[in-house]
């Protein structure tokens, strides 16, 4: 099963938002993707990309990050009907710059809100 510090140290040849995954492709011709394979009662999916996805491309990767919360962040404005949520935040950078994506999982609090990493 790949892990996400499986990418420090590659350089990509591309990095795709493919509005419901990344898709990250390393100049070895593998392909890795940031998604989550819905279900029923849940929603996840990216609610924001700060920085340009160019600037992973043609360098190393330095950093490839993962951190979760369960609480909203500042100026979020919660659904009326909300029952569970996690909020999944990705931070990448080369020399070249900084992405940082943020994933929100929502269900009613009997499914995953998980964000999967794979080998495409």
């Amino acid at each position: 099963m790949a892990e996400l510090k499986d990418l420090l140290g590659k350089t990509m040849t591309s990095v795709e938002n493919k509005g419901d995954e990344l898709v990250f492709t390393t100049t070895e011709g593998k392909r890795y993707k940031l998604h989550h394979d819905q279900d029923c009662c849940e929603s996840v999916s990216i609610e924001s990309v700060v920085g340009d996805l160019a600037d992973l491309v043609g360098e190393p990767l330095l950093v490839a990050e993962e951190s979760t919360s369960g609480e909203h962040p500042e100026g979020y404005t919660a659904k009326e009907y909300e029952e569970s949520f996690t909020w999944t935040f990705y931070k990448f950078a080369t020399r070249k710059g900084y992405v940082d994506v943020r994933w929100l999982g929502e269900s009613n609090g009997y499914y995953s809100e998980s964000v999967d990493f794979a080998e495409a």
